[in-house]
């Protein structure tokens, strides 16, 4: 079936060149994505070549180096081809993650795909968080709800492999992908569970339960821009206000909690005051919001008590 938000009109000058050169072809595709519409993608100079570079890069099967030291090596039609898809699907604001089928997370390279969320550089806070709150040789049972491609739990596993980790997520698709890399990175310790947030784990069992819910409201226009148009809807979407997935993280979370456990939960940046106030209102305590690199309040953390 022909995606309606990839354009196919670009034809590129080399197409039926035996000759194009690496350095060609950048040039075209620079100018290619910076005429790109502002509302599907929007690209600076050196954004734009630092897309061309790493899709030409997975075309030829090489690396950056081999762009810069040699841009007068030949490229033969097939790869022209390929490259000048992938530039015409990225005009289009299909995600390079996507494109490539993968994207760094704490500096570990995962393999992500549409069923997926792309892993962004923000929810590295939550990761840093918890291995502050748990230092190395505290003992952990660490839960991660809906663990999409498996960044949290995988970057938490790979720093504290003593940890017991469970990742969830309610589409098997997502744990699939999740699942293949934690495999790669051979981290036995990881266990992966398809379920829905908080239903199918027992009571008092986590020391620690970190997530990244869909935190979106419905009808927020930024779905329909960008990137975020070909990321699945339900890891970004929760209800009118944007709250519906961590309400049913809390509404559960006090019965998985073992006294004395933490929460941390990444949430969007006017919600931190709402989720603070769920968080008290169920019982937690040392409940704060910690900010991110550009002061926004990124994700709130609480803690329950332990009783005597």
């Amino acid at each position: 079936m022909t995606n309606p938000c990839i354009s196919n009109h670009t034809t590129p000058p080399f197409s039926h060149s035996p000759a194009a050169t690496i350095g060609d072809v950048l040039i075209w595709a620079e100018r290619q994505l910076l005429a790109s519409p502002p509302d599907l993608v929007n690209y600076d100079r050196a954004a734009a070549r630092l897309d061309a570079e790493v899709l030409l890069t997975y075309v030829i099967r090489s690396t950056r180096t081999t762009l810069f030291a040699w841009p007068q090596r030949s490229l033969i039609p097939d790869q022209c081809q390929q490259f000048a898809n992938l530039i015409d699907r990225r005009c289009a604001g299909e995600p390079v993650a996507y494109l490539i089928g993968q994207r760094e997370f704490w500096g570990i390279e995962l393999t992500v795909s549409p069923a997926t969320l792309i892993p962004r550089p923000d929810t590295e806070l939550l990761v840093t968080w918890a291995l502050n709150q748990f230092p190395i040789g505290a003992p952990c049972c660490c839960l991660d709800l809906g663990t999409g491609s498996g960044a949290i739990a995988i970057a938490l596993a790979t720093e504290r492999p003593k940890w017991q980790m469970i990742a969830l997520d309610n589409a098997r698709a997502a744990l699939k992908i999740a699942a293949g890399n934690s495999q790669r990175l051979q981290l036995n310790q990881v266990q992966f569970i398809q379920g829905d947030w908080l239903n199918s784990i027992a009571a008092q069992c986590c020391d620690l339960v970190v997530a990244n819910p869909p935190y979106i409201a419905v009808n927020d226009p930024h779905l329909q821009c960008g990137e975020v148009r070909f990321e699945p809807q339900t890891a970004l979407v929760a209800g009118q206000d944007g709250l519906a997935a961590i309400d049913c993280i809390i509404a559960d979370l006090m019965r998985c909690l073992k006294p004395g456990g933490w929460v941390a939960i990444e949430h969007g940046w006017q919600q931190a005051a709402a989720v603070r106030q769920r968080f008290i209102h169920c019982g937690l305590i040392n409940v704060a919001s910690e900010r991110d690199l550009a002061g926004i309040e990124r994700i709130t953390v609480g803690c329950r008590a332990v009783t005597v």
